[in-house]
């Protein structure tokens, strides 16, 4: 879903859209607040639901009697992952993964925390749309780049002077 009501078409760098803001991030516009609201308040459901999930696994792994020691690391490993997933998740809406820590290469490890991944997009919604900080001074970078490179284009190129003062010839 994108709204293009704030971006003017054809007029230098186009911004990117936010996934479930389109491009309403840049004037907060089209219902902006209501679907921060909403991101809020979907992505807080859908962490809480994924514990109730999460919960009923564990309650089968008790009933199954695979032992303590397998409890104990099925606990520890979704923690240990909800928790990187959380900071990796929190990372990137202010910065652009480098290195290793590609999402590509980090999916496996946010699947299994989603739980992280769900309250990093709740808590950054709180704020803002998740992303747009970044978002916004890339934007604003190239923006910025287009206008310096538009002003310093001025006149017809083909009448310029050489550097005898004569027109050149073609």
């Amino acid at each position: 879903m994108q709204d293009d009501s704030s971006v003017q078409a054809g007029a230098g760098p186009q911004p990117e859209p936010i996934r479930f803001f389109g491009t309403t991030w840049v004037g907060h516009d089209g219902r902006y607040g209501l679907r921060r609201v909403g991101a809020a308040a979907g992505s807080l459901f859908a962490a809480v639901a994924a514990c109730l999930v999460l919960r009923f696994a564990y309650q089968g792994l008790e009933i199954a009697a695979v032992g303590g020691f397998v409890n104990m690391l099925v606990v520890v490993m979704f923690a240990v992952c909800s928790a990187i997933a959380f900071r990796k998740t929190w990372e990137g809406f202010s910065s652009r993964p480098t290195g290793a820590a590609t999402p590509d290469a980090l999916r496996s490890l946010r699947a299994i925390g989603f739980v992280g991944v769900l309250l990093a997009y709740f808590l950054r919604s709180l704020v803002e749309a998740p992303g747009e900080k970044l978002h916004r001074e890339e934007y604003e970078t190239a923006r910025a780049q287009y206008e310096k490179r538009r002003a310093t284009r001025t006149g017809n190129p083909a009448a310029r002077k050489s550097k005898g003062g004569k027109p050149r010839r073609r």
